[in-house]
């Protein structure tokens, strides 16, 4: 595995079916942002998420899981699915260079 998929991100995309990632509801949908980076942490593991507190919490964390925080606000289900199929290679490159990438309508931003 390689990424932890957030509770905030729909379950059945998929994008994250295959075995570099894991929704944090296969291991408990219950767990708090805490447990989820702990996790994160010491099983190396990017933390896909909408949540901004995962991208806050990294500043004061060394070292930190690195995150990919996903900030396009509300779209359709479907529409999301769609953006997100054809930025995600893109994404995943750009992760494994920074610690933290924000995802954007109109661009990807990789911060170190």
């Amino acid at each position: 595995m390689k990424y932890i998929i957030d509770a905030n991100l729909p379950y059945y995309f998929s994008l994250w079916n295959n075995e570099m990632c894991i929704h944090v509801k296969d291991l408990d949908d219950e767990w708090t942002d805490e447990q989820i980076w702990e996790y994160a942490t010491e099983n190396n593991l990017t933390i896909v998420t909408k949540d901004s507190d995962f991208s806050d919490k990294m500043i004061l964390n060394e070292p930190p899981p690195r995150v990919i925080q996903i900030r396009v606000g509300n779209m359709k289900l479907k529409d999301f699915y769609h953006f997100l199929t054809q930025i995600w290679d893109e994404v995943c490159q750009i992760s494994s260079e920074y610690k933290l990438v924000n995802v954007y309508k109109d661009r990807i931003e990789g911060v170190d």
